[in-house]
């Protein structure tokens, strides 16, 4: 692992110490002169393996204390960040086994939304990102993960899905 600035230690140090792990730029810009700056420092911690790109405007800071760079954050947590907390929920696998219809823990989750598409690999997981016209809110619960919330498909679809199959 390579060596961090003082700047990127100020930097790791405040959002730790305020218990911020999902930070955006606006959050981190007081340690910057510019725009400019930032990106390079942002660029150097996502080589270092400090951060991680969630999406345009959002980043995940692995801790400290993650043993030798490796650390890794409930899925379920990760997509309702991408996603800003609105217009998706989880379904297929992950969300047979969220409701305990399936025994076997899933390696990839399927995220329905309506402005993603494509695979995106995020820690140990792929999140498969299936784009439709229109997320109905009988779809979908809201549910909780360490007081963290998120949207996954509601039991009686999931149930029904794994029947068609």
């Amino acid at each position: 692992m390579s060596t961090i600035s003082k700047k990127e230690m100020n930097l790791i140090s405040f959002l730790e110490l305020n218990e911020r792990f999902f930070f955006t730029r606006n959050y981190i810009k007081q340690f910057f002169k510019n725009y400019n700056e930032m990106n390079v420092y942002l660029y150097r911690l996502k080589k270092k393996g400090r951060i991680i790109k969630l999406n345009k405007t959002k980043y995940y800071l692995i801790p400290v204390k993650a043993f030798k760079g490796h650390w890794s954050e409930h899925p379920f947590i990760i997509v309702d960040e991408i996603f800003n907390g609105k217009d998706y929920y989880i379904s297929g696998m992950a969300a047979a086994h969220y409701w305990g219809l399936i025994e076997q823990i899933p390696t990839q989750i399927e995220v329905h939304c309506t402005k993603k598409q494509g695979v995106k690999q995020v820690f140990n997981f792929k999140i498969i990102f299936k784009r439709v016209r229109l997320i109905k809110p009988k779809d979908f619960v809201k549910q909780k993960i360490k007081e963290h919330t998120f949207f996954i498909e509601s039991k009686k679809r999931v149930e029904k899905w794994l029947k068609s199959r």
